[in-house]
């Protein structure tokens, strides 16, 4: 490919991984994709496939045979795989929990051998069923009980935060952690449960866009562009090793705002309707009322501030 070194993105065919790999390449480094396509899509990546720089692997990171090498020659990694998205949470815990939890094992200690320096996406999730209005990087963590099984992800991702923190504790591993909310744009998928996409397919077919529960629930929306922004400023501070940031928004919308919005925007006098949690995800569910980040960090280490409006954000999606 050119460079001896190489940056890794695992799940680098996803979502948020694909925009971060056509922006590395953009900025002319050589980039290494391990994706096992399992909720990633290689049409993720069709504008870069024949990039000269990029090498694409189908593969679990646990079961890729040259994991070793490549951490060897890797000036970064970018450790984004994971099992996404509440409906498949709630469907294939065991998958969820296996995936976020072994396979962030298996890249970090590949990394430690090394001592490449790697930062690993988080979730907002970690924060779990506080009823704070602002969350910030310091903040306690209320995880709920295991017979609800929204916590399970929650707990695998924040395993993996202490995991990572571990490895930066006892191996001298160079480990910035981001904890993501509610990241949105040009090809994230409504399949696993994402809310906005999956208001704009309803509202694209004129079908009934549900909202689940009463509505009054609120998020805070991150354009997918301002998310790898900062997820690059971070990874190119050397001095952030072993420190957790927030990246999102900060305007507050609740999802009966948002699906209204949505109508407006792309087709006015489209249904929306109330759904019970029950009916969508069972009786063992539970939702985060609020989930707004604190961004200040962010900004005084990176000068970030995720800006983009929620209706730039949304004509940007149908995409």
């Amino acid at each position: 490919m050119g460079d001896s070194k190489h940056i890794i993105v695992t799940g680098g065919a996803g979502f948020i991984g694909s925009h971060l790999v056509e922006r590395l390449l953009k900025d002319g480094k050589a980039v290494v994709v391990i994706d096992d396509l399992s909720t990633g899509n290689l049409e993720n990546l069709a504008a870069v496939k024949d990039h000269a720089k990029l090498r694409v692997i189908a593969s679990k990171v646990s079961e890729c045979k040259e994991l070793n090498d490549l951490a060897r020659e890797a000036e970064s990694i970018y450790h984004l795989a994971a099992a996404v998205g509440v409906e498949l949470v709630m469907r294939e815990l065991v998958r969820t929990l296996k995936t976020n939890v072994h396979e962030t094992e298996c890249i970090l200690e590949a990394a430690s051998e090394y001592q490449v320096p790697f930062l690993l996406t988080s979730s907002s999730e970690v924060y779990g069923r506080s009823d704070k209005a602002e969350f910030s990087e310091e903040d306690d963590l209320i995880i709920g009980p295991p017979t609800h099984p929204r916590w399970g992800y929650a707990c695998s991702k924040l395993m993996d935060e202490f995991m990572a923190m571990a490895y930066a504790r006892e191996r001298g591993l160079p480990v910035i952690i981001a904890r993501l909310f509610n990241t949105v744009g040009p090809r994230q998928t409504g399949r696993y449960g994402m809310v906005l996409p999956r208001f704009i397919e309803a509202a694209k077919a004129g079908k009934p866009l549900q909202v689940y529960g009463d509505g009054t629930q609120t998020r805070c929306f991150c354009y997918v562009l301002d998310a790898v922004e900062a997820l690059i400023r971070l990874k190119d501070c050397a001095n952030l090793h072993g420190t957790v940031f927030n990246i999102g928004g900060s305007e507050e919308i609740n999802i009966a705002s948002l699906a209204e919005t949505v109508t407006r925007m792309i087709n006015p006098g489209t249904p929306i309707k109330t759904v019970p949690y029950e009916s969508a995800y069972g009786s063992d569910f539970e939702d985060m009322r609020r989930r707004k980040p604190r961004i200040e960090k962010l900004r005084e280490v990176t000068g970030l501030v995720p800006s983009t409006p929620l209706a730039t954000m949304i004509s940007k999606a149908q995409r």
